[in-house]
């Protein structure tokens, strides 16, 4: 059986939807209250439990063979934090894991994580794929190189549909190989039975690095038309961010971040190994602006039809 924590969230929801359709025997660590019935419906088995309870974990993982974790703190806030859930909680899941005689052990991480990030969760993200080579387990950890689809609205996408500009960090050049959250999630489900994917530590990106005025570009290029950009320095915030607490400060400081490096991923090897076909940028921007109506002001001609 396998069990995945993180099932209600973007990409544990779409591995355990895969799983599912795959006639796999899934369970799912929720929190109370959560929106998990969907899956129960589809033959998901529940158990309720929370990074933070040591108790729960260890109910969870009895009688599983693989665990795939995309939990985090998120912004949440409250008691819920990178230390709290990210770093604590996620030891202590490892330690169930390892008592309950798991035999894989699969983390979604982040690829520019590191031991002495200067952002909690980032750090946090590092110091738990520390604890997991260190605990004996079976595993593989997923680095991502940025989710496209958490990433590139926030900066881009909502403000394109909202009419606004689109403010970027730096000189938005720095290029990077975000990933569609559908084939972070596709790498994870392949990672389960793949020889190649045991006790290693496997960069994900999409098929080409890209900068921010590149993602800009793709944009205007879906659309037809050119979209103003804003430029603010390094430190400064974002401004006209969802209101969820702590979002402005992250999302900033993960901008400034990345426009100190390059980090491109070749995908090559690993694509055609775990059969997975990355989403291109292009690709990604035409399914992201399906979603909802495009703003039009007076003199713009409409390129896009909400569908």
């Amino acid at each position: 059986m396998i069990l995945v924590a993180g099932a209600t969230g973007l990409v544990g929801g779409m591995i355990t939807r895969t799983l599912l359709q795959q006639r796999r025997s899934v369970r799912i660590l929720v929190r109370q209250g959560s929106p998990y019935q969907a899956f129960v419906a589809t033959g998901a088995q529940p158990v309720i439990g929370d990074l933070k309870d040591p108790a729960s974990l260890a109910m969870a993982c009895r009688g599983i063979d693989t665990v795939i974790t995309t939990a985090s703190s998120g912004q949440r806030g409250g008691a819920d934090t990178p230390e709290s859930v990210d770093l604590a909680g996620n030891r202590q899941f490892i330690e169930a894991a390892r008592t309950a005689g798991v035999k894989h052990f699969v983390f979604l991480s982040a690829l520019t994580g590191t031991v002495d990030h200067p952002i909690p969760l980032p750090r946090a993200k590092a110091l738990t794929e520390v604890a997991l080579r260190e605990s004996g387990l079976p595993y593989t950890i997923l680095a991502a190189n940025g989710i496209m689809d958490v990433m590139v609205p926030l900066v881009v996408g909502d403000h394109v549909r909202a009419g606004r500009p689109v403010t970027l960090v730096g000189e938005g050049r720095r290029r990077h190989s975000f990933v569609a959250a559908r084939d972070f999630a596709a790498f994870a489900v392949a990672a389960v039975d793949h020889p190649a994917a045991l006790n290693r530590r496997i960069a994900i990106g999409g098929p080409e690095a890209v900068s921010w005025r590149d993602i800009v570009a793709a944009y205007e290029r879906a659309l037809g038309r050119s979209i103003p950009i804003r430029w603010i320095a390094p430190g400064e915030l974002l401004p006209d961010l969802p209101p969820v607490p702590g979002l402005e400060e992250l999302l900033s400081g993960l901008l400034a971040g990345l426009e100190t490096f390059d980090s491109p991923v070749d995908m090559t090897q690993t694509a055609s190994a775990f059969g997975v076909r990355p989403t291109t940028l292009d690709e990604f921007v035409a399914g992201e602006l399906r979603q909802e109506p495009i703003h039009q002001s007076p003199n713009d001609t409409p390129t896009v039809s909400a569908v």
